[in-house]
């Protein structure tokens, strides 16, 4: 079977890679709106966050028992099945396995669907409680975009649907949540990006929004390209870059990284949802590209 899957609709074309279920290229009428990965700044592209999304404190706990469960999960480094295809779609299926319950000592399936209409990409992760004890987990989008955005010149943003607090909480060393917060320069929906903002990621916890569009103002075109990011079920939105790299995410989260302080067990572990045995959560996102 291939490594990779391609779907398209209309002048659209994507391709998503059976490790990890991860979005390789999103290119509307040619042009390509997925970071690449490179690992002068990043290696990766979309990863799939599962069954935490950030950093652990040293792994997770369960019932008195450490597994070393880090960064983001195991779901980007694992290879899918293919459930479903079809032209313009493709679901990308992972089970628990021997190598998944060294890490993460529960039965589950992780489904990630794929699909195209046109200039909007929709994906959707489903997770279903296959065992016979409650499932705690978090999950998340990580898609990297090309910044500056295909055709664009001058100044670009981000803008949210609602409005959100001009403050972010600390990442505390090993990536963990401080209590402390620091100042953004949001004004009042919009946040211009520059470099100097990407220090740590921008995390905005609860957020109110539910859309954020990514674009790029100038005196001559106005606001153009638009790229909308529309969330169903995901609390959390996330940006980041590095200094200086020609990339941005927009990051959807159910969870977020451990608190600085805490060592507890992952059934407390904050943010986390639960799933009673045969249970199934759903949560989606969709990109829409307005050139």
């Amino acid at each position: 079977m291939s490594g990779t899957i391609e779907i398209s609709s209309g002048d659209a074309i994507a391709r998503i890679a059976r490790r990890g279920a991860e979005l390789k290229s999103w290119s509307v009428g040619r042009q390509e709106l997925i970071w690449p990965g490179d690992a002068k700044f990043w290696a990766d592209s979309a990863p799939i966050l599962f069954p935490v999304v950030g950093w652990t404190h040293d792994g997770i706990v369960v019932e008195g028992g450490r597994y070393p469960l880090g960064l983001h999960g195991f779901a980007r480094e694992q290879y899918f099945v293919v459930a479903e295809q079809a032209s313009d779609r493709v679901v990308f299926r992972l089970a628990a396995n021997p190598a998944t319950q060294a890490l993460y000592p529960f039965e589950f399936t992780l489904e990630v669907e794929y699909s195209l209409k046109n200039i909007q990409i929709s994906i959707i992760l489903r997770v279903i409680n296959e065992g016979r004890k409650i499932l705690p987990f978090a999950c998340g989008l990580h898609p990297g975009f090309v910044w500056p955005l295909p055709g664009a010149e001058g100044p670009h943003f981000v803008r949210f649907n609602e409005m959100e607090k001009p403050e972010v909480p600390v990442i505390a060393p090993g990536g963990l949540f401080s209590t402390k917060t620091r100042k953004i320069p949001l004004e009042g929906r919009e946040l211009a990006l520059t470099p100097a903002l990407f220090e740590e990621a921008l995390c905005f916890l609860d957020a109110r929004s539910d859309s954020v569009d990514f674009f790029c103002r100038n005196a001559a075109d106005g606001e153009k390209p638009v790229l909308r990011m529309e969330l169903d079920d995901f609390p959390h939105i996330a940006l980041w870059s590095r200094p200086g790299a020609p990339f941005l995410c927009l990051e959807a989260w159910t969870g977020h990284g451990d608190p600085e302080n805490f060592s507890g067990d992952i059934f407390v572990k904050p943010s986390m949802r639960s799933l009673n045995p045969g249970q199934r959560a759903c949560c989606a996102a969709k990109f829409t590209w307005s050139a």
